[in-house]
């Protein structure tokens, strides 16, 4: 089981995860205003107190092991904030290690040499960061965060200087010439908690890790139960070491999400960036309490979410042919349309490009693309994001006898030897109907391609066939609010 988990880029003052919930419930989220009653219990509810971000988050180290944070995702006004912190005078002597998403721990030993100072290029070391997951290939924040943990090592003293630890998992991309060469390596929580609990928790060090978020929680009820955080999976053995920074809110079914311009106003007067601690019995934790109270232990404010600005990705990187080329081999391999996208330079323009991560339009497009809002369509979102959604496919036609091959029961890859339910599959006259057994019940999905189907009323919601080599259908990946590849059964 890949346990990345799909995480909608929404704005950081409102992130509506009822939609999350939804899915894996069947059931659809109400998004309406507080009622009277919910607003009355917020406002008996005291004010948090925003912090400087960076004295906070330097602090939390006197209390906790491990500091846990977003990075890498396109959000330029995060990752400066991060570069601040590691660039403040008190970060070497508060940290020993940062672990980082972006980070194939097949190059550690090169990883560690070049982090300590020694004479290692770096067009050699760039294959860290560079051969690991499709959001880090042509990341601008991690072309500056592992020279800049160099040259501060080179400035204090040895005793001081620190690790950089790679979380993702040691993926040969030179020998990867089918999916089925990456299995073994979908587990990406599992080697995040195992590097944690090896390189730093049982050596007694502290670090800063920045994951995407999803990988971070303490708990999470708006996913699948058998998909574990690495946190969650290392806090089994190593409860309480750990500081979660939320930069986004999480809703699910129980909650009433406010609205945005609504708690956006409230935050009007914090500094920016802030982080706010001590959230129970405030305003802020009563409004999403299984989120602040389960989830996470801080809540990270960069601003109105309309100035959060985007990641600019160097021009350098895509003048680079050859790595270009690459890219463009893997995403055959794997089926990734941004791989696709981001190396090939038909679709890249700056013509299109806004310096802008969020607008005001996108959380309506995205929810639209998941089967929540008025429409069952959705427009992409603002071509210049890193993340945008593609166009919705065409819907071609297959015959019976073709969507017939693609029925029958597939075996998930299970997570940590957890017990998961078959996917069940039947065919129609014009597409398939798919239990993920999930608790949801059946979902109708079309053809997009010989190979390729979408759920009818969730565009986003994809499901890619394998095919043997004997042209027969051997498993599937499915890539909706979480990620998943499962094997067909005899």
């Amino acid at each position: 089981m890949i346990s990345t988990r799909f995480l909608l880029p929404l704005a950081p003052a409102v992130f509506v995860a009822a939609a999350l919930s939804a899915q894996s419930s069947g059931q659809k989220p109400i998004v309406t205003r507080h009622t009277v009653e919910a607003s009355s219990s917020h406002a008996k509810a005291s004010n948090p107190k925003p912090e400087e971000a960076t004295h906070a988050i330097l602090g939390a180290f006197d209390r906790y092991e491990v500091v846990g944070m977003g990075a890498g995702h396109g959000n330029k006004d995060l990752d400066d904030l991060i570069l601040r912190v590691i660039r403040d005078p008190a970060f070497p002597n508060k940290v020993n290690d940062v672990v980082v998403e972006c980070g194939n721990s097949l190059y550690q030993p090169l990883l560690d040499r070049y982090i300590a100072g020694e004479d290692v290029p770096l067009s050699e070391v760039r294959q860290v960061w560079r051969n690991s997951q499709t959001m880090c290939t042509v990341s601008g924040f991690y072309e500056i965060l592992f020279p800049l943990v160099r040259r501060i090592n080179q400035r204090i003293s040895p005793d001081k200087r620190m690790r950089v630890l790679a979380g993702d998992p040691p993926i040969d991309w030179s020998k990867v010439k089918s999916p089925s060469d990456l299995d073994g390596m979908r587990d990406r929580d599992a080697v995040i908690a195992s590097v944690m609990e090896k390189e730093v928790l049982s050596k007694h060090r502290k670090a800063l890790m920045l994951f995407g978020t999803f990988h971070l929680f303490h708990s999470n009820n708006t996913g699948p139960k058998w998909d574990e955080s690495a946190v969650q999976l290392y806090e089994k053995s190593f409860p309480g070491a750990t500081f979660v920074i939320g930069d986004s809110m999480v809703f699910d079914n129980s909650t009433v999400p406010p609205p945005k311009a609504e708690l956006e106003a409230q935050m009007a007067a914090w500094p920016v960036p802030s982080l706010v601690q001590n959230i129970k019995d405030t305003w802020l934790g009563e409004m999403d309490k299984y989120y602040f109270s389960k989830m996470v232990d801080a809540y990270l404010y960069l601003g109105p979410s309309d100035l959060i600005l985007v990641e600019p990705r160097p021009a350098e990187i895509f003048s680079n042919r050859e790595y270009m080329a690459e890219l463009q081999r893997r995403a055959a391999i794997i089926g990734d349309p941004l791989i696709a996208d981001q190396a090939n330079p038909d679709k890249l323009s700056d013509q299109n490009f806004d310096p802008f991560l969020y607008h005001s339009s996108d959380e309506q497009k995205i929810l639209q693309s998941l089967g929540i809002g008025p429409s069952p369509s959705a427009a992409p979102p603002n071509e210049g994001s890193p993340w945008r959604i593609a166009e919705i496919p065409q819907v071609i036609h297959l015959s019976p006898r073709a969507l017939e091959a693609f029925a029958g029961k597939y075996a998930p890859e299970s997570l940590s030897g957890v017990s998961i339910p078959p996917i069940e599959i039947d065919a129609d006259q014009d597409g398939l109907w798919i239990d993920l057994g999930v608790g949801t019940g059946k979902h109708k999905f079309v053809p997009i391609s010989p190979v390729d189907f979408m759920e009818e009323d969730k565009p986003a919601t994809r499901i890619r066939f394998h095919q043997g080599e004997k042209a027969g259908i051997v498993g599937l990946a499915f890539r909706g609010l979480w990620i998943s590849e499962a094997t067909k059964l005899n």
